[in-house]
């Protein structure tokens, strides 16, 4: 193992040295989940002084943050105010007021915003969870009003694995084809770096250093330690409640919640490493499993057909806390508009056999020279929204955007790369081979190669082109908004940073679904994260918190980290009023 200095060497217990499950008898909390939302509510209540159990039913800790940027939604936030920017609270009300509208009630993102400024300031100071405001990360809807450009999504700071000791073995991995080499983390602005290194010493350098990190810890580790994004949260996280005693358990199976005679949640049953366990919770038991985005029958039932058939979220998301809630007596809020919070996704089988899940978030959508067409080679949406939005538009056009094609020249992937293919790939052969990427030497090849009518194709790239020579997009809008434009190409001075032509040349296209993240529809909950049952009451001792609550943005999205913010300031709240319960009592 390579040397770390002295403040770093690993002072946490073995994961083998753990009192076995069925033998822990009773602690103060429980949590039942491992994302942000569940690490929040168990670092919160070590800090408040609860003895603390996270039962994890995947193998490994970190859930769907682990995978994800791991950017957090605050508003109003110290760090942006640090970084220059004004008072934040009322805008950020504006924004939300007209974002949700009427569509739910305000109550939930009023205390989300009394909330989650609070939340981010207690952990930086009391436990060390540090982000850094991206200041240029606008707000996903930049045309309303109250939008911000930057400094309400927070990045989580890197953190070295190696503090984690052998507990870095249970932490769960980023999507693979997110990892540069297969096993080394970059954040987003490293990589906007990265790809000049041919043209930039300091990009050069950074990659030299980068690199030089990785092969050392590949002596070592099955992967990079230099944790950045939601492996970073998760890290600190994780870190955090090992050194303050909190005992963390994978591959828990909880079967039921234990209620006493008046309905009290006092613990928990399940399995673990085949051996049945009963513990009780002397405060309460907090469920944060994370929705139900993997499970195929839950999707189903709960979103809009046709059915999407994979999700890239954490396969262990299926929706077994909420059902443990509803049978405690609690109950689902209202069915919204669709139920979750989307990506729009591609597929391809992943080396090795399986299903890899490629989100295309801002790498590839709005950069100038693609553009997205449905089965009757038709552009339907602005290509640069959200993609939550964008998803939206899938969605709502019908079948025949299931699946849309992204089409692209060479000249473009060469730049921006092409959801898993790399900027600067040098051959494409094995990504069309293995059926993931098509191509055609012209348009009419392409259109042949997925299924579309040739002349509709060829009119719609014809005038895409010829209105993206001038900058515009007189049809859908594309890089009308700050959001958009700062996810396009700022370096090459075109006139819309979004719009380029496709090109009549050989062309290449990838097929596109709109896929679950997260979920949107979860537990019925009081301001304080209390569960509540069919007659609005509380369910004494059972909390809720992340994807597994019902959204307090009423299935919106305001912009980036807008899953985890509220999942953190809510699980946060949780715990503090069972800590001002106690203290009361």
């Amino acid at each position: 193992m390579p040397a770390l200095g002295k403040r770093d060497r690993p002072m946490l217990p073995d994961p083998s040295d753990r009192p076995p499950l069925d033998q822990l008898g009773e602690v103060d909390l429980i949590v039942l989940g491992s994302g942000a939302a569940g690490l929040t509510a168990a670092l919160t209540g070590l800090l408040e002084g609860f003895s603390v159990a996270v039962l994890e039913v995947a193998p490994y800790f970190g859930g769907t943050t682990a995978r994800s940027s791991g950017t957090v939604w605050v508003p109003d936030n110290a760090l942006m105010r640090a970084a220059g920017a004004a008072p934040d609270r009322q805008a950020a009300e504006t924004y939300l007021r007209a974002l949700v509208g009427n569509i739910g009630p305000e109550e939930p993102w009023q205390t989300f915003l009394d909330t989650a400024p609070a939340m981010q300031s207690d952990l930086e100071t009391r436990a060390g969870v540090l982000f850094r405001p991206y200041m240029a990360a606008a707000d996903y809807r930049s045309d309303l009003p109250g939008a911000a450009p930057g400094g309400r999504a927070l990045e989580p700071v890197e953190f070295d694995g190696r503090r984690l000791g052998k507990w870095f073995g249970l932490l769960a991995e980023p999507l693979k084809d997110l990892m540069v080499f297969g096993g080394m983390l970059v954040t987003r602005a490293e990589g906007a770096r990265l790809i000049r290194a041919d043209r930039s010493v300091s990009a050069m350098a950074l990659g030299a250093r980068l690199v030089a990190r990785y092969a050392r810890d590949r002596m070592h580790y099955p992967r990079g330690t230099r944790l950045v994004m939601g492996n970073a949260l998760i890290a600190r996280m994780m870190h955090g409640i090992l050194t303050r005693g909190g005992q963390l358990y994978e591959s828990t199976q909880t079967l039921r919640l234990i209620q006493d005679e008046a309905g009290r949640v006092t613990g928990v049953e399940g399995l673990h490493a085949g051996r049945a366990f009963a513990l009780k919770a002397g405060v309460g038991v907090v469920l944060a499993g994370g929705g139900f985005p993997s499970d195929p029958q839950k999707r189903r039932e709960e979103l809009p057909a046709p059915a999407p058939e994979h999700s890239p979220a954490t396969p262990f998301a299926r929706g077994t806390t909420l059902d443990l809630g509803v049978a405690a007596g609690g109950r689902l809020g209202p069915s919204g508009r669709d139920n979750a919070l989307w990506f729009p996704c591609s597929v391809r089988v992943a080396d090795g056999g399986g299903i890899a899940v490629w989100p295309h978030i801002v790498l590839d959508r709005a950069k100038p020279g693609c553009v997205i067409v449905d089965g009757a080679g038709r552009r339907f949406a602005n290509e640069a929204l959200s993609y939550h939005d964008f998803c939206r538009a899938m969605i709502s056009h019908g079948p025949t955007a299931q699946p849309s094609w992204l089409i692209a020249g060479r000249d473009f992937i060469r730049r921006y790369g092409l959801g898993p293919i790399r900027p600067r790939t040098p051959r494409l052969t094995s990504w069309i081979a293995s059926g993931y990427l098509k191509q055609g030497r012209n348009i009419a090849e392409l259109a042949t190669a997925i299924g579309v009518p040739a002349e509709t194709l060829s009119e719609t790239v014809t005038r895409f082109d010829a209105n993206a020579r001038r900058g515009e997009d007189p049809d859908f809008d594309r890089g009308s908004t700050l959001y958009q434009r700062s996810n396009g190409d700022n370096t090459r001075g075109l006139a819309n940073p979004c719009l380029g032509p496709v090109g009549d040349g050989k062309l290449f296209a990838i097929a596109l679904w709109p896929m679950p993240l997260g979920t949107s529809r979860g537990l019925v909950a009081s301001m304080d994260a209390e569960v509540l049952d069919t007659r609005d009451r509380v369910i004494p001792g059972l909390l809720v918190a992340g994807n597994d609550m019902h959204s307090c943005f009423s299935g919106e999205y305001p912009g980036a980290g807008a899953q985890i913010g509220p999942g953190m300031a809510f699980g946060w709240r949780a715990v503090r009023r069972l800590a001002a319960h106690r203290r009361d009592a």
